[in-house]
């Protein structure tokens, strides 16, 4: 039978220490499982296998922001005031399934937004509402010294200000192109797409001296792809099925305390 340590809070993975140091991992998860059902009935968990390995390696987080930092969609709540909400969520769904290049489904869904006065930002801004456990992350991981990124195919105007009420030194997404204080429907300068948030991972890590392996990327949906593989440990968060097929690590709970315990960071040492 595994040592099973842990408080087994919602969001929070327990850590298991297998019986012996060539336990099968499948086998030890079985058994967590059956064991979690027993003593827990109708307790909803991720279960999640680290590797004793990342406690060692320097560490690095970057994120996905529409629907992994936050709840919602910016440019779903940009459209809602633009009258073009359904469509635009139309197209942002076929995008995070894989189905219309992002590239393109960005463009199409910012051409909408042409004549918003560029105010409608600051309302977007106090809508914005962070994931569970978003505060308490940022927060856990800053205090253990774990730097942190948020790469989005969403606005700067929303994401900057909302990394740094979080305490998060690092952000990049795309710019909206403003004349006249009203928004033209473009965007200024090359758009961050799946291969722009790999480059960011990458060049996070470089900048902070983290191996690959150190590094952890959370996203969504499609356009996170490559940042997820690219990734030591790459996490799909609430996922759609394109994305949690190609990651390490899939919750299921939305509350980004897990993360903080999936790096390492306050979990429990087994004793």
């Amino acid at each position: 039978m595994p040592a099973l340590e842990g408080d087994g809070d919602a969001g929070v993975e327990w850590r298991v220490e297998p019986s012996s140091p060539d336990a099968d991992v499948d086998a030890v998860v079985t058994e967590l499982r059956a064991r979690a059902r027993e003593e827990a009935p109708g307790l909803t968990t991720d279960l999640v296998v680290v590797p004793a390995a990342l406690d060692a390696l320097p560490r690095l987080v970057v994120l996905d922001v529409d629907s992994t930092l936050i709840t919602g969609e910016v440019v779903e709540m940009l459209a809602a005031r633009a009258g073009v909400e359904d469509e635009v969520a139309r197209v942002t769904e076929a995008a995070m399934r894989g189905e219309v290049d992002f590239t393109e489904s960005l463009h199409r869904r910012v051409a909408l937004l042409e004549g918003l006065p560029v105010d409608v930002l600051d309302d977007v801004r106090a809508e914005v509402v962070p994931s569970p456990g978003a505060a308490t992350m940022a927060s856990a991981l800053a205090g253990a010294g774990v730097p942190v990124g948020v790469v989005s195919g969403g606005f700067l105007e929303v994401v900057g200000p909302l990394a740094a009420s979080l305490g998060i030194p690092h952000a990049r997404a795309n710019a909206l192109e403003v004349e006249a204080g009203r928004l033209t429907g473009r965007v200024r300068g090359d758009v961050v797409d799946a291969a722009a948030k790999e480059r960011f991972l990458r060049e996070l890590a470089q900048h902070h001296g983290v191996p690959t392996a150190g590094t952890v990327a959370v996203g969504d949906g499609a356009n996170d792809l490559d940042a997820v593989r690219a990734a030591g440990t790459g996490v799909a968060f609430c996922a759609k099925p394109v994305l949690a097929a190609a990651a390490d690590v899939v919750l299921r709970h939305r509350d980004l305390t897990a993360v903080v315990h999936l790096v390492g960071v306050g979990r429990p040492e087994a004793g």
